[in-house]
């Protein structure tokens, strides 16, 4: 397949769905980034639905699945791909309505509360300590300063239990196994579901249709190699059918899973080139990089993301002995080339 298959060229209207297959329902719940929409999924079950992610946990996104839930009832189970606010935040409060439990993977289980409760290292101060010692400028770092612990705000609450989905188990929904796929890199143990028998792929954020998945070292893990394991994680699609449908967090259906997956290793082979085109030139830091994998102005929340992506980027190359590394007078890392 030679290029990505869109079936359906409009995204549902908040409030609506639209069945991609046989029992599985795509809705979107809006999001108050750049990034402006979630793509959520209610699959048919044996006297009710499964939800597979859940939005924000605001009173708007709620009002949408007021809305949606009087069609949609009752939930039989509630289903996270992963602990970022636009999967988990509504996840407590409809389990809690329903009287289910929440299905997901233990690393995100568990980051989820922990993020929640800025312990373990999961705070803004100490994600800010990382992007210091990579070069982040004095006035990004006051711009991103004090802003708390905003994954609470959309995340209110979260289950305090939950049934464990392990790499490989058949979850069974309605008539049909969903296999677990879990994957690495943009989250501990994201977990994706594949039918066999609709050929369907919930993909959550591991393999989206027209944006790259941000891939990111964080504080918890500041000497991570997590763009390895995410390029590790996506070649695994490889061994699903060429043409299986996927349904992504964000973006549309689509069919070309193998394409995409090459797309996006030519993407990061790119930004890899890139890079040590840079540093042939002089050392450099991850700050003072930045303008050569984002070539537009960048806000403070961007400048987050992207701090995190340009240091995973040279993560990778450093650790596959393609760049070298030293921490300067100053205490920043500076990476050369090899």
């Amino acid at each position: 397949m030679s290029a990505l298959q869109y079936p359906w060229p409009q995204t549902p209207q908040a409030g609506t769905t639209i069945e991609v297959a046989p029992g599985v329902h795509w809705l979107s719940m809006p999001l108050p980034f750049a990034l402006d929409h979630i793509n959520l999924w209610i699959v048919a079950e044996e006297g009710g639905w499964t939800l597979v992610d859940t939005g924000i946990g605001n009173a708007e996104t709620r009002a949408l699945w007021e809305k949606l839930l009087e069609r949609f009832s009752p939930v039989k189970r509630v289903i996270v791909t992963h602990y970022h606010p636009d999967h988990a935040g509504n996840a407590e409060w409809l389990c809690t309505r329903f009287g289910v439990e929440l299905w997901t993977t233990q690393g995100e289980y568990l980051t989820a509360h922990a993020v929640r409760a800025s312990s373990a290292g999961y705070t803004t101060e100490a994600v800010l300590k990382v992007f210091q010692r990579n070069g982040l400028d004095s006035a990004k770092h006051a711009a991103m300063s004090g802003r708390g612990n905003r994954y609470a705000l959309l995340v209110p609450d979260f289950p305090h239990s939950y049934r464990r989905i392990i790499d490989g188990d058949v979850v069974k929904i309605g008539n049909h196994g969903w296999r677990a796929i879990i994957g690495h890199g943009h989250a501990p143990e994201h977990l994706s579901l594949y039918c066999e028998e609709l050929n369907v792929l919930i993909a959550g954020d591991m393999l989206l249709s027209t944006i790259s998945t941000n891939v990111s070292v964080w504080s918890i893990d500041p000497e991570g190699d997590p763009l390895r394991l995410f390029l590790h994680s996506i070649a695994r699609y490889r061994e699903l059918p060429a043409d299986v449908l996927v349904l992504p967090s964000h973006g549309k259906p689509f069919r070309g899973a193998h394409e995409r997956v090459a797309q996006l290793e030519a993407h990061h082979r790119a930004h890899f080139a890139e890079l040590k085109e840079a540093l042939a030139k002089k050392p450099a830091s991850a700050g003072e990089l930045l303008p050569v994998l984002f070539r537009r102005p960048l806000d403070a929340h961007q400048t987050f993301f992207a701090m995190g992506e340009a240091i995973a980027h040279l993560h990778y190359l450093y650790y596959a002995g393609e760049a070298q590394r030293a921490a300067g007078p100053d205490g920043i890392m500076r990476y050369a080339a090899r």
